[in-house]
């Protein structure tokens, strides 16, 4: 199979981002627990590293330098990381494979799992606040904080999941689902694309409403097209269980409007984010090749 225009890009933003997670991620652990070893277990073995490419991608396109982009890259894949590790847990989603391997509750225990995705959720922030670039001021990094937090929290990831639990076996309308992975998926990849454009600090309103409104469409192709492939994929390209989702009885956008369907509607959010970018010429490119990437993608 060739390679996908923007595998070079993204290529080169996960050996970048590894190497900077590497270097934050706790190395070791006293003897009373493994910890450190339960979240590098979970950050490092595996991931595509999306969310860390969204916020490359979209500082490129508004000039920054690429050293400044290592921090929010990071955090944003901690924070992605420790979602995961609580999404799998038995209280959520129960969930055995992750990343083509056990999940961390299974290759440790439970309350490692939970500690290892508070801890991971803590550590995003800290070293966001903590970033040593004298290049983004301290009230520039609390605005960046903040997105990210509410990100992460009711108005986000935990309340889209809170929603996604409330709706195990029931049908939902089509704006209700896409109200509900607006918050569980859409939001960090929201924040990872603002992210990205908030380390050029001169960023313009206007520009910062084109990555906003960019971001809306690649969040939701992004989760149609992953709703698409837990029913066309297999478990061993996913890393994760295929059919899992119609086995718990979630609602998806194959159940509710039809596989087909579904396929044109990314493939709709794919080019509308296009035209989103339009007013950004050449230098959204790297933007381009990753909504492209997205609705394109196998695993």
């Amino acid at each position: 199979m060739p390679k996908h225009k923007f595998q070079t890009r993204l290529d080169a933003y996960q050996k970048r981002v590894n190497t900077a997670l590497n270097k934050y991620l706790p190395a070791d652990d006293p003897p009373e627990h493994n910890l450190a070893q339960a979240i590098r277990y979970s950050v490092i073995s595996g991931g595509k590293r999306i969310r860390p490419a969204m916020v490359y991608a979209a500082g490129e396109a508004m000039g920054v330098a690429t050293d400044l982009m290592d921090i929010p890259a990071c955090a944003v894949e901690m924070i992605h990381a420790y979602s995961l590790i609580h999404d799998d847990l038995p209280a959520m989603d129960d969930d055995d494979l992750r990343r083509g391997q056990p999940t961390c509750h299974k290759a440790f225990d439970e309350a490692t799992a939970i500690l290892a995705g508070d801890a991971l959720q803590a550590l995003a922030y800290e070293i966001l606040a903590k970033d040593d670039h004298k290049e983004l001021t301290p009230q520039h990094r609390i605005k960046m904080l903040s997105l990210l937090t509410e990100a992460s929290g009711a108005h986000g990831m935990a309340g889209g999941q809170a929603v996604d639990l409330a709706s195990v076996g029931k049908i939902l309308t089509l704006e209700q689902l896409e109200h509900m992975h607006q918050l569980k998926t859409g939001a960090l990849i929201r924040a990872s694309i603002l992210l990205g454009g908030m380390c050029q600090q001169d960023i313009s309103q206007q520009q910062m409403e084109i990555l906003n409104n960019y971001s809306l469409c690649i969040g939701l192709s992004f989760q149609i097209q992953d709703d698409i492939l837990d029913v066309i994929g297999d478990t061993a390209t996913l890393g994760k269980p295929q059919g899992s989702d119609e086995e718990q009885g979630k609602p998806t956008f194959p159940a509710i409007i039809g596989l087909e369907e579904s396929q044109q509607l990314a493939l709709e959010q794919h080019r509308l984010a296009l035209k989103t970018l339009e007013p950004l010429g050449e230098k959204a490119d790297s933007l381009r090749e990753l909504s492209a990437y997205i609705v394109e993608r196998r695993y």
